[in-house]
C-alpha cells in the first residue's frame, strides 16, 4: 500500500484528492490529512480514511478536533509546528494544497523526509523556488505539479528534451471580469470576484483569478519548475478553459494539453504517476465543443501580469515580496477594507519600496530570509493601505 498525506485536506484541492483515492481506497494508506477551520469535515474525512493523525492549522481549535474524532483511534494536533511535525511522518506521496505561503513550511519538510510532492501550492516556488528545488534535489525527492496548467506542460514535454522547446503558453480563463468595461472594475464587488466562470474552487483562488494573480504566480512558477527563460512563457485567455498549456517546439510544432476544467485530471495524474489510470472525470465531445478561442490578455485590466513578469526577471526574494503582499493586499479585499482594482496598487508599492531598500530583495535565500521577507512584504502592504485610507 502507498503511504499517502494530503496537506489541506478540507480545501477544492484536497477534497478533489479524497475523491480520487476513496476510489482506491484499498490501495492507500492514510498518514496524514490537515485543514484549517472546517472540523467537521477534516474530523468526517480522517474517520473515513482511517487516518493516522487530523491536523488543523488553528491552535485554538484542538479540542474541537479531539471531541470531533473521539473513539476514531485517529490522533488530533494543532498549530504550524503540528503541520510541520506531520510533514516529516514518512509518506510515499504528499499533496501539498494548503493556500498560500503557509505552505511552504510543510512542504519542505515532506522533501526532506524524501516523499514525491505533488504542488498544488504555486507559492512554493513563487516565495523560494530555489530552496525547495535544492531541498528535492538533496533529499531525493521528487516533485510533481498540481496546477493544471503546470501539469499540463509537464504531460507534454515527456519524451521531449527542454533544448527543443521554444515556447510555454499557459493559458487562462480570464475570470469573473474579463467581458467587463474596464472603467467598471473599480466597483466590482466580492460576491461578483468570488464566482468562476469555468472552475469550482475556493474562494482566495477565485478572486486571484478574476484579478490574474493566480496567472502571474504561475508564470513565476513555470520559470521555476521548468527553468525555462521568462521571455519564452507566455499567457492567453481562453475563456472555455479546455486547453490548459501548450508547449511549442523549435520545429514550429505546439503540443497542447486538452481537457474539461476538472482538477481531478491534473491531481490524478500526478498521484498515479508514472503511469495513466482510469479516472472518473468527463469525456470531452469536440463536435459538441465546436469551437474554442483566443485573445491576448489587456494590460489594464491585468496588471497582476505585468507585475509577474517583473518579478520573474527580478529573481532573488522578490518572489517572497510579490506574494506576502498579494496575500495581505486579498485579505483586505475580503474585509471590504480596499476595492478589487486597489489589490494591485498595493503589490506594486510594495514592490516599489523593497527595490528602494538596498539588498533586501537580494539576501540569500534560506527558510529564515524567505518568512521575514514574507513578514516584512505583509507589513509594508499594511501600510501601504493605511497610508490610502488617511
Amino acid at each position: 500500500m502507498r503511504r499517502v498525506s494530503i496537506f489541506g485536506a478540507t480545501g477544492s484541492i484536497g477534497q478533489n484528492t479524497i475523491d480520487l483515492i476513496r476510489n482506491a481506497q484499498a490501495e492507500y494508506d492514510v498518514v496524514v490529512l490537515t485543514g484549517g477551520r472546517n472540523i467537521a469535515q477534516l474530523a468526517k474525512d480522517a474517520r473515513a480514511l482511517n487516518a493516522d493523525v487530523a491536523v488543523t492549522a488553528f491552535s485554538d481549535l484542538l479540542e474541537d478536533l479531539r471531541a470531533a474524532l473521539a473513539g476514531s483511534g485517529v490522533e488530533a494536533s494543532a498549530g504550524p509546528e503540528a503541520l510541520v511535525e506531520a510533514a516529516s511522518r514518512p509518506a510515499d506521496w504528499v499533496m501539498s494544497a494548503i493556500v498560500g505561503a503557509a505552505g511552504l513550511k510543510p512542504g519542505l519538510a515532506a522533501l526532506e523526509q524524501g516523499a514525491t510532492l505533488a504542488l498544488a501550492n504555486k507559492e512554493s516556488l513563487v516565495c523560494a523556488g530555489a530552496l525547495v528545488l535544492e531541498t528535492a534535489r538533496t533529499a531525493g525527492a521528487r516533485l510533481l505539479p498540481v496546477d493544471s496548467e503546470h501539469s499540463a506542460v509537464f504531460q507534454a514535454l515527456i519524451g521531449e528534451e527542454l533544448d527543443t522547446v521554444e515556447r510555454i503558453i499557459i493559458t487562462a480563463s480570464g475570470g469573473a471580469f474579463r467581458d467587463w468595461r474596464l472603467e467598471d472594475l473599480k466597483d466590482a464587488t466580492l460576491a461578483q470576484a468570488s464566482s468562476h466562470p469555468n472552475w469550482d474552487m475556493g474562494q482566495r483562488i477565485t478572486i486571484d483569478s478574476a484579478s490574474m494573480f493566480n496567472k502571474a504566480l504561475e508564470l513565476i512558477e513555470t520559470k521555476e519548475f521548468f527553468g525555462v527563460s521568462p521571455e519564452m512563457i507566455e499567457v492567453v485567455v481562453h475563456p472555455e478553459s479546455l486547453i490548459h498549456a501548450m508547449v511549442g517546439f523549435n520545429d514550429g510544432a505546439l503540443m497542447a494539453h486538452v481537457g474539461p476544467p476538472d482538477m481531478r485530471h491534473a491531481i490524478g495524474f500526478a498521484l498515479n504517476w508514472p503511469k495513466r489510470r482510469t479516472l472518473p472525470v468527463e469525456r470531452l465531445d469536440l463536435a459538441t465543443v465546436g469551437e474554442m478561442t483566443f485573445r491576448a490578455p489587456e494590460e489594464a485590466r491585468y496588471p497582476a501580469l505585468r507585475l509577474g513578469r517583473a518579478v520573474m526577471n527580478r529573481g532573488g526574494l522578490s518572489g517572497a515580496v510579490f506574494n506576502g503582499a498579494k496575500e495581505r493586499a486579498l485579505d483586505a479585499f475580503l474585509a471590504g477594507r480596499i476595492g478589487f482594482v486597489d489589490m494591485a496598487e498595493i503589490v506594486e508599492d510594495v514592490l516599489t519600496r523593497f527595490e528602494a531598500e538596498p539588498g533586501l530583495v537580494d539576501e540569500t535565500m534560506t527558510l529564515e530570509t524567505v518568512m521575514q521577507t514574507d513578514h516584512l512584504a505583509r507589513v509594508w502592504a499594511d501600510s501601504a493601505m493605511e497610508k490610502r485610507a488617511g
